[in-house]
């Protein structure tokens, strides 16, 4: 089937799509070649299918999410892939959507940041039946959502938001996410701030959608591979040059404050996919890096062995080296972490299945690592 890739309302390039293999087959007419999704761009720099229909099938549900296998049995389906064209791929992270050729439909009919959507895939994601079993509305942002831990978009006081479940045995990334929020509102550091709320008896975070119909992410991933890496870059250097190639400005201050966070929580999970920039979605202009988000998958999330080494990202596989990588930490004041212990205490009390024992090690590893930075503050 023939579909047009639009950019809000504006057409982007026309593409065939095999609907059972939800694979772009081939490339029609290029519209506005200036606004296709960054990372597809070929070297003769038209579109490259291969990169189109990467960008395509990363739209969908990995088969790593949880709650996947629910969903499989719910929909009679081994694969969500099939998902994205049941929504028009739109997303709540950016403003890319797939528009049937000759369809009237607009951007501003079935975009998601102005229109309902429904939420039965996300509740089937979490176990639960649709509201119609007879009826599924697969009209809904979760088809297009990332990450392996069980989430699902609501809107609650006219806001998108994101409700995510944490993994076993201890069920933490919904308290780990509220408590770095809480490190980084202490040092200033720009973030999207974390609840914690439960549903029968299980622990959920619960964060506002940080976009809106006006501007959009991309993600560090698309950034890294705008450019080819020259021998004698490192991931660091070889990133910043992509930012300052793309016209993103100096960010290196603040990917340095995301790096010192991820050392001092010992955050496994920051791989380029999970940070990015904002864009304006009008003028494509760059806004600079987006608030810092995700935060969950650490501070031994599911570790007995609390304050042993864990691999990180995307630097590099020890938080130590990452740490070296930050030049400036005149922004890093110790003092506004004062107290920030009994904080956390409070927060983990919530949990029926983090103890004190384990609480307080992680707390007194948390401080440890923010010792050190004070350290290499002074040096």
């Amino acid at each position: 089937m023939n579909y047009t890739l639009m950019h809000k309302n504006i057409e982007v390039v026309d593409v065939e799509i095999n609907e059972s293999a939800v694979a772009i087959v081939n490339i029609g007419t290029a519209h506005d070649v200036a606004r296709v999704p960054l990372g597809v761009q070929s070297m003769k720099g038209g579109i490259a299918l291969d990169e189109l229909n990467d960008w395509l099938k990363g739209r969908s549900i990995p088969a790593s999410r949880a709650g996947i296998r629910d969903l499989y049995t719910r929909l009679g389906r081994e694969s969500t892939e099939y998902l994205i064209l049941k929504c028009y791929a739109l997303s709540l992270s950016d403003h890319y959507w797939l528009r049937p050729k000759e369809s009237a439909v607009s951007w501003s009919d079935v975009n998601f940041f102005e229109n309902d959507f429904s939420r039965d895939v996300g509740e089937m994601l979490f176990g639960r039946e649709p509201a119609d079993k007879k009826r599924i509305n697969l009209m809904s942002p979760d088809n297009t959502s990332e990450g392996w831990l069980k989430k699902k978009w609501i809107i609650a006081d006219g806001k998108r938001k994101l409700v995510k479940g944490g993994s076993e045995p201890f069920k933490q990334e919904p308290f780990n996410e509220v408590v770095a929020s809480a490190i980084m509102k202490r040092l200033g550091i720009p973030h999207v701030p974390y609840m914690l709320t439960f549903d029968g008896g299980e622990p959920l975070s619960v964060c506002d959608n940080f976009l809106s119909v006006e501007t959009e992410l991309i993600s560090a991933w698309k950034v890294f591979h705008s450019l080819t890496m020259r021998d004698a870059d490192t991931d660091f250097t070889h990133f910043l040059r992509c930012c300052d190639s793309l016209g993103i400005g100096d960010v290196r201050a603040d990917i340095e404050k995301m790096l010192t966070l991820d050392y001092i929580i010992a955050n496994e999970d920051r791989h380029f996919n999970n940070f990015g920039f904002i864009r304006n979605a009008n003028t494509l202009k760059w806004l600079g890096l987006a608030p810092i988000f995700d935060c969950g998958t650490s501070l031994w999330h599911n570790s007995l062995d609390i304050g042993r080494q864990r691999k990180c990202q995307p630097f590099s596989q020890s938080h130590e080296e990452q740490l070296r990588l930050v030049s400036d930490l005149s922004w890093f004041g110790a003092y506004a972490l004062k107290g920030i212990e009994n904080e956390i205490a409070e927060i983990f009390s919530h949990s029926t299945v983090i103890d004190e024992v384990r609480r307080t090690a992680i707390t007194a590893e948390m401080l440890r690592r923010a010792e050190t930075v004070v350290a290499r503050k002074r040096k």
